[in-house]
């Protein structure tokens, strides 16, 4: 194992949004700069040491971000591979790339968490009306249509109620690669935020119980309402994840409960929206925690000294930010984005409580 990085280096984060600058923050508090990398709008601006403004095709712009710093890490899964080989030619990419290959495609995700003997919803791979059609008989509906790549918070996806809407569903994907996934007759969804660090250490958040509304998550409660020896097959199935993967870093497992077991929905490599609570629930939350991973130092152990729900502020719920300051235990989290629009989120607030045994 590396050593730490020293104080006063420089940890490049690819992504300049709510994450990105939650990142900087985190790694400010433990004597790092960030310089983030971001082509559009950066939320992460106001707070990271540098920013560099350019596209992910600017090859000039790419060497000279990753020779001016030590260490590169990312806030979102989408970066194009031709930006990911100039980059990683000149300095590390914590976590590494084979969880962005993973990570970008769901169909690949999904065979290899088919492959570690994980349990996923039935699916198949749809490229034509053809394989629509075939997808259909093998999966049935209702079912959900998605992109492999690209979409989230409900973007990129088409619910099939009835088998005559599988055509239509086609037609809305625009011909773009795609995969047809069943439908999982789940009580609850939970998320384990978990950690590995450069020596292969994992660590592993407390479960938070999920409620997404139109595709986005709304709230995440931590303790989740979870059987704990589920809990523990969650831990489990995170660290498995992680380490057939050499992963370094944070990762959001997103997990479905059904009777007597849990499904995996899919994972993020990198800070998650339902790893929030962490920020007021736990002594090192997960943005911290994943730049000591980044960082090569140890991992902080996650325990969770108050019970928390988030609620993420989307839109128009920014408005509500004074009446929320008022309440006992919220601590409210904003993002500096200069416009509310339906569906964006616009930062967050965690509402404190004595913790549960």
């Amino acid at each position: 194992m590396s050593e730490p990085l020293a104080p006063g280096s420089v940890i490049g984060i690819l992504g300049g949004g709510q994450l990105g600058r939650m990142l900087s923050v985190a790694a400010a508090r433990l004597g790092y700069k960030a310089h983030v990398f971001e082509p559009g709008a950066a939320p992460a601006g106001d707070v990271a040491a540098r920013v560099t403004r350019a596209g992910y095709d600017d090859e000039a712009a790419l060497r000279a971000f990753a020779d001016s710093v030590d260490v590169i890490t990312y806030e979102f899964e989408n970066i194009p591979t031709a930006a990911l080989d100039v980059l990683e030619a000149i300095r590390p990419i914590r976590p590494g790339r084979t969880a962005l290959a993973v990570s970008q495609d769901r169909l690949i995700e999904k065979a290899f968490l088919r492959n570690l003997g994980l349990k996923t919803a039935p699916y198949a791979a749809v490229a034509s009306g053809r394989e629509m059609q075939a997808a259909l008989d093998a999966v049935g509906a209702p079912s959900i249509l998605k992109t492999r790549r690209m979409g989230y918070d409900g973007k990129g996806q088409v619910r099939i109620s009835e088998p005559d809407d599988a055509m239509d569903a086609w037609v809305a994907m625009d011909d773009a690669e795609s995969i047809l996934e069943g439908f999982v007759d789940f009580s609850l969804e939970v998320s384990v935020i978990a950690a590995r660090g450069l020596s292969g250490e994992v660590v592993c958040f407390d479960l938070g119980e999920n409620v997404h509304r139109s595709g986005i998550l709304a709230t995440t409660t931590v303790p989740a309402k979870l059987p704990p020896r589920l809990a523990v097959d969650a831990a489990l199935m995170a660290g498995k994840i992680l380490n057939a993967l050499d992963y370094v870093g944070v990762m959001g497992v997103e997990l479905f409960v059904t009777p007597g077991q849990l499904i995996v929905n899919e994972i993020a490599p990198r800070v998650h929206n339902s790893g929030h609570w962490t920020q007021n629930g736990c002594a090192v939350d997960q943005f911290e925690q994943h730049i000591r991973a980044v960082a090569g130092w140890p991992l902080g152990d996650g325990k969770r000294h108050s019970d928390v729900e988030m609620e993420n502020l989307i839109g128009n719920d920014i408005d509500r930010v004074p009446e929320i300051a008022r309440e006992p235990h919220a601590a409210i989290h904003l993002y500096g984005k200069a416009e509310a629009r339906p569906g964006r989120k616009m930062g967050h607030v965690n509402r404190v409580k004595p913790v549960t045994r």
